[in-house]
């Protein structure tokens, strides 16, 4: 291997560690060759989906599933009346694999089976780790793995190009109706998708797809990784929701979950042979204590191919167009980071990294990359770990992009900790804008995170109970005023100094009140907060109305103006007049975040030329009192030998101005 880590040649503080990023480096590059012989790629070696499960053949059915601990196992379900019976035994192949091989007649579309399982001290049920369609009874609530060869799915649209500013609207295809019951994929695709392609998005991020057992887990607790969830449909509707975005120009990603797995023995994979430590660490160290799931040992060469394998699944049978890997920073530590503050470099590379996850996270750069060049990677990760959104070739591991966590954090901390008045214009700038020099960012307010029963939106942390009676256009409230102002202001700041890209959660554009509350014994099982309440967003009587619209133009402004084409210059960061300005290419965005002074004639210092506004906060359509007049073309004066811009800005709006 002659190539070198590039890493330190953009952050000078890692030399002291030069060597061990370049051992990183060399250990993807080892564990590579090891899994293909030198003489493949990953693409050839990542087929675990296409060898394991149940799969149609020209001469009738074969099933295989790898069971190293297992002395025997038996597949049985509808075809053998649920009896466990020699005819439906698996060989042993060697190497822990087991197969077994059936004339046509013995499986039928739909059927349901699971595996019995026996190991040295007992025996019992599993689904397949590789299994591709699973169902729950509806009495009963069991789970089994259901036979599922229908009329191959034929897709109609081209897929798009890879958006080189990733605008992400983050849905969950369950909670999307606006009645209270778990939605579906057909459903999304009718009455969600015309929505975000009208508000401008270019990526959806869909959540909870992996199967998991308990719908209240937000999808996190997967048990079945190459499953799609039944609760929405069938894998042929999911197929032609992503067509359907790929036909309006929109990306797809999937939150993917390889971060850990769910506990359940006879749902998931945690103990398939009745072993602990298949794909997860053994003992105490297989537990994460926390999330209350199972950890994969990524230093297994069974859970390398078993994760690089689904990666491909997804890609390919659902033309996903990338990933968005959830848990990032609970793989990379062995403590998982709880509790940890990232403060210094050593923390990096010291005892507690997992170097084993390290190696799988860029091993699953490089083979998505080889499976779809085009596709788009994001970490979910909040340790700031170097290298993370950084080429694999040149010695990073490799993602387009880490989520930028802290931002949220920092809004939720300044509206609980901090009066209007004592706002830093400058602590804003840093914020929106701090990120490793070799890396881009994603950015956002809140997503899905911050509105989970037991937190508060951002429009509810400031309006809270207002909301339930004041956000009508008729009933005039100061704190419904404020809400409003700032809400569209700290999007509007978040996404014009975002390094890379933008995410919003599903129906946090129009600022959805109250919080997310999936089903569940202490509710008594209701789904009254686990919808989302379009008719408020459609209803001009509602203020809802006027920050839907501000959103969709907001991100139409972004997206026409080409705003994140170029990095943010900062223009004015005055303390205390409130006021923030910066460029970025041909625009200037203005913000007056003083919650009572207004000033005229504000000198904005900027390049020389005429500037009209394209956004405007303040606009009554957007609910704002529309104190700003758009109409007028602003030229610049030279005043102190400067070129400047005098501006009216009143107290909480903000401006994007286009000079030309």
């Amino acid at each position: 291997m002659t190539q070198k880590s590039q890493l330190v040649s953009q952050d000078p503080y890692l030399k002291p560690f030069r060597t061990a990023l370049q051992k990183r480096m060399e250990r993807a590059y080892i564990r590579e060759l090891q899994l293909t012989d030198g003489d493949r790629t990953l693409q050839d070696t990542a087929n675990g989906h296409l060898y394991y499960g149940l799969h149609k053949t020209e001469n009738g059915w074969v099933f295989r599933e790898k069971a190293p601990n297992a002395t025997a196992v038996y597949l049985y379900g509808d075809f053998s009346q649920w009896k466990i019976l020699p005819s439906f035994a698996l060989t042993p192949l060697g190497n822990g694999d087991w197969e077994i091989e059936l004339p046509d007649f013995a499986l039928q579309n739909e059927m349901l089976y699971k595996l019995w399982m026996v190991w040295p001290s007992g025996a019992d049920e599993r689904l397949p780790a590789y299994c591709q369609r699973v169902v729950q009874d509806e009495v009963t609530k069991v789970f089994c793995a259901q036979v599922w060869e229908p009329t191959a799915y034929e897709w109609k649209n081209t897929i798009p190009p890879k958006p080189g500013h990733p605008l992400i609207y983050e849905a969950h295809i369950g909670m999307s109706s606006q009645e209270p019951k778990t939605s579906s994929y057909k459903e999304f695709q009718e009455t969600v998708l015309p929505r975000i392609k009208d508000l401008g998005y270019n990526t959806i991020q869909l959540m909870a797809i992996q199967e998991h057992p308990y719908y209240g887990s937000f999808g996190y607790q997967v048990s079945n990784f190459f499953a799609p969830s039944f609760r929405f449909g069938t894998p042929e509707e999911l197929m032609e929701l992503i067509d359907t975005a790929h036909g309006m120009g929109i990306s797809v990603i999937l939150d993917v979950i390889h971060s850990h797995a769910v506990k359940n023995a006879k749902e998931g994979i945690g103990y398939l042979d009745g072993s602990d430590h298949l794909y997860f660490h053994h003992g105490e160290k297989g537990l994460h204590k926390v999330w209350d799931s199972r950890c994969f040992d990524y230093g297994k060469q069974e859970t390398i191919l078993f994760l690089l394998s689904n990666l491909k699944y997804w890609l390919q049978k659902f033309h996903f167009d990338g990933f968005r890997f959830d848990g990032v920073t609970s793989m990379c530590y062995h403590d998982h980071g709880l509790g940890v503050d990232f403060i210094e470099y050593a923390q990096y590379f010291d005892g507690n990294v997992d170097e084993d996850a390290i190696t799988y996270l860029t091993l699953a750069n490089k083979l998505v990359r080889e499976v779809k060049p085009d596709a788009l990677t994001i970490a979910e990760d909040v340790s700031g770990m170097p290298g993370m959104a950084f080429p694999v070739e040149k010695g990073g591991i490799g993602f387009d992009y880490r989520m930028s966590m802290g931002i949220a954090d920092y809004w939720i901390k300044t509206l609980k900790t901090q009066s209007d008045n004592d706002w830093s214009m400058g602590e804003i700038f840093f914020k929106m804008t701090d990120k490793r020099a070799e890396e881009e960012t994603i950015s956002y307010v809140e997503c899905h995170d911050q509105a989970l029963v037991g937190d508060k939106t951002l429009i509810f942390r400031m309006i809270d109970k207002e909301m339930y009676d004041h956000m009508s256009v008729l009933t005039p409230s100061l704190i419904v005023d404020r809400g409003i102002a700032l809400h569209k202001m700290i999007r509007l700041v978040t996404l014009t100094l975002c390094s890379g890209g933008y995410l919003n959660f599903m129906g946090n554009e129009f600022g959805h009140p109250e919080w997310i509350d999936f089903p569940r014994q202490d509710n008594g099982w209701s789904f009254y907060h686990a919808r989302r309440q379009w008719n408020l967003a459609d209803d001009e009587l509602l203020k809802y109305s006027g920050l839907n619209r501000f959103d969709r133009d907001m991100i139409h402004c972004v997206t026409e103006n080409r705003l994140l084409d170029t990095r943010p210059v900062a223009l004015c960061q005055n303390e205390g007049d409130k006021v923030l300005a910066f460029q970025r290419g041909n625009c200037l965005v203005v913000f007056n975040f003083h919650p009572e002074k207004s000033y005229s004639d504000y000198a904005i210092e900027c390049p020389s030329g005429s500037y009209r506004i394209i956004l405007n906060t303040d606009d009554p359509q957007y609910h704002g009192f529309g104190n700003i007049d758009t109409e007028v073309t602003y030229d610049t004066s030279i005043l102190d030998g400067k070129s400047r811009l005098l501006l009216y800005l009143p107290s909480r709006t903000a401006v994007v101005m286009r000079r030309g």
